[in-house]
């Protein structure tokens, strides 16, 4: 099939430090390409130059877009459509065209051409309008893009039912999980049509199930909708499971580019195994958490409980884990650990001392007092992007230290982030917008590390993070604990780095905690692996041992050593693999010659003749009604098959009721308001 992108030599400089070098690669219509690299090797920039929609240092070399478009209407199409109608009002006809965005200005009629068919899924970030609806967010995407079709509307609930969101049509963005956020980005993305997608660490942050979820809608989008995909993650099997070819980045230079196993084989060489062994004992309780309960309201959902009646205690020394799918009230919890956000019912304590303080009473002399021996490193951190490592270290958060002490004390905590000496030196005066967004992530660690609390609460702290730069972080929070005595309550998403770190788990679901043993134990529920019947014997021996001694039953062995799934991940691991046929790669040069939005009512051919089907067996059922059960009735379930087109169309417009006001102002999208005040019960 035709080369899409070529890339040559190419190298990207910021006041001389390269952070590319001479790279080379080409990518095919319709293939997906794997990234794989450690923290701070390149990747994002190089996604960032692929993008082609801002400045990104100085950029030399070539990189290459070989495209057909219509000289008529200026669409762009892949290369394979040279020569044939284009389909505008114009009746123009494709030529080949190839733009080289390294030496073509960011403002380039003919690049912007290029760059509305390109579409970014970007690191960490869910870039959606938090106050509006789910729906009025893909409204104004198709508005961004100049979508004048009377069919906004349908065409914006087709693009939710694609993404498997539109039960949350109506939601406001800033109240769903952050699977669904993401999924509504990807939504927004796909508004563009785009002959590319550039997934930057798509599922970073997101639980087990919910990454599959993503990983399978951005294969069934890539093999329906004919795009090319680029995509980056720091876990080696979602490059095994979803790419056709991979390339391995290091310091901003291609080691090798070929087939997805070997380039993972390589990356994990110098994987490094978790050896620090588990404590039997720890101290007395630190924090006590008793029915504690915490509700929203919400102008669409009503009252909600976010987090429903739990109770939990979390000892000294010990590292306590909080899993769960996304949505499910854990980054609540820590947020009322905290005492950022205040509870409805319930108490949080925490010790100072031989004293308990109350931390839902406010003041200095109540909260406060606990607060200053407390930190938090929250899910979506935040640096002072203007100002240096070392002042972000220090000054930014109030540590009056002297110069010579704060840089020593600043190294040795970015130590135990996961950087080296060499590198933890070498950023210090660097401001935080240079570096990369795992780079970020490890200096918001070592800014709430600086003040060195009892009781340190990190909200995905691997989200962002390479296999091995988790590993080194692990190392450094058990020697942390071990030698410093510290007390750490993890939310994760990682389940080999929750395997590896903690002590005890919890296991949330729908605001309450369902579980609570040995990550060994807890850890199969949520990725799919776990019985009841097989987990009952060893939960209730941990149960006995903590009754006999007051504290948690602790493993005693050594943190998972399994390398992840590429190399012998062990069954705990937290990225399952889905099932073949659901992610199955598509075929390079098979992709369509046109890209179309795929309806939500089109159906596979075999749910199809499944539906004709349905009729023939339910007829026993229409000649007989009072002698068949209730329970077997299944007229409801196969009157979707049956109905028409109009019929359909009817039924949709009965449950948008409440968008009856946007349909009518869908032509004028700067007038639309939804009213989606809420707050606090």
């Amino acid at each position: 099939m035709s080369a899409f992108i070529e890339i040559k030599n190419l190298s990207v400089d910021f006041d001389g430090k390269y952070v590319l070098k001479n790279v080379n690669l080409t990518v095919k219509e319709g293939e997906v390409i794997g990234i794989l690299g450690k923290s701070g090797s390149g990747k994002t920039i190089l996604m960032h130059v692929l993008r082609g929609t801002e400045h990104v240092g100085h950029i030399t070399g070539e990189v290459l877009y070989h495209t057909a478009r219509c000289p008529s209407c200026h669409r762009v199409e892949f290369p394979s459509l040279a020569g044939k109608k284009c389909g505008c009002e114009k009746e123009g006809k494709f030529e080949a065209y190839t733009i080289d965005f390294a030496a073509t200005g960011l403002y380039d009629d003919e690049r912007k051409d290029v760059t509305k068919r390109i579409s970014i899924m970007i690191q960490r970030t869910f870039a959606l309008y938090g106050d509006d609806t789910v729906l009025t967010n893909i409204l104004n995407a198709l508005n961004e893009v100049g979508y004048k079709g009377s069919d906004t509307i349908k065409k914006a609930a087709d693009l939710l039912e694609e993404v498997n969101v539109s039960h949350r049509m109506l939601h406001i963005a800033r109240e769903l999980s952050g699977g669904e956020k993401q999924r509504v980005v990807l939504a927004r993305q796909l508004v563009k049509e785009p002959l590319l997608l550039l997934a930057d660490e798509p599922t970073g942050t997101l639980d087990p199930m919910n990454a599959d979820l993503v990983h399978k809608i951005l294969m069934k989008s890539v093999k329906t909708r004919g795009m090319t995909m680029i995509i980056t993650s720091h876990w080696p099997e979602v490059i095994l499971e979803l790419a056709h070819r991979a390339i391995l980045l290091d310091e901003g230079e291609v080691v090798e580019v070929g087939e997805p196993k070997k380039i993972v084989d390589k990356f994990m060489e110098g994987y490094t195994e978790i050896v620090t062994e588990k404590p039997t004992e720890f101290g007395g309780p630190i924090v006590r958490v008793k029915n504690l309960t915490k509700k929203f309201v919400s102008v669409d959902r009503g009252v909600v409980r976010a987090i429903d009646d739990i109770s939990f205690d979390v000892y000294e020394r010990e590292v306590f884990g909080l899993i769960g799918r996304s949505g499910a009230g854990k980054t609540t919890t820590s947020k009322i650990l905290m005492g950022v956000v205040p509870p409805t019912s319930g108490e949080v304590s925490v010790r100072v001392g031989d004293e308990w303080v109350d931390m839902s009473v406010p003041g200095v002399e109540n909260k406060g007092r606990a607060t200053k021996y407390m930190g938090i490193l929250y899910q979506e951190y935040s640096l002072y992007p203007h100002s240096a490592v070392i002042e972000n270290l220090t000054g930014s958060i109030s540590l009056d230290l002297p110069y010579e002490l704060g840089i020593r004390k600043a190294v040795q905590t970015l130590k135990i982030a996961g950087f080296t000496e060499e590198g933890a030196k070498k950023i210090l005066d660097k401001q935080t917008l240079e570096l990369s967004e795992g780079e970020r992530h490890r200096v918001a660690m070592a800014q709430v590390l600086m003040k060195e609390p009892n009781i340190v609460i990190m909200d995905e702290p691997t989200g962002t993070m390479d296999p091995l730069t988790r590993a080194s972080v692990t190392n450094s929070i058990l020697n942390a604990r071990e030698k410093l005595g510290e007390t750490f309550v993890i939310v994760s998403h990682d389940m080999d780095f929750v395997h590896e770190v903690c002590d005890r788990v919890a296991l949330i679901e729908d605001g309450k905690i369902v579980k609570t043993g040995s990550p060994d134990d807890i850890v199969p529920y949520l990725t799919g692996q776990g019985h009841a019947k097989t987990q009952e014997a060893p939960k209730k021996k941990a149960a006995e041992k903590s009754a006999a001694t007051g504290k948690p039953a602790a493993t005693g062995k050594p943190a998972a050593t399994g390398k992840p799934a590429a190399t012998g991940k062990p069954a705990a691991t937290g990225k399952p693999v889905a099932e073949k046929s659901a992610t199955e790669k598509p075929a390079i040069g098979k992709a369509s010659q046109k890209p179309v939005a795929v309806k939500a009512s089109q159906k596979p051919a075999a749910e199809k003749a499944a539906s004709k089907e349905a009729p023939a067996k339910e007829s026993p059922a229409k000649e007989s009604p009072s002698k068949e059960s209730p329970a077997k009735k299944t007229p409801a379930k196969e009157s979707p098959a049956k109905k028409t087109a109009p019929q359909k169309e009817a039924a949709a417009k009965s449950k948008k009721a409440d968008l009856k006001s946007l349909e009518e102002k869908a032509a004028e999208m700067e007038n639309i308001e939804i009213n989606t005040d809420g707050g606090c019960v």
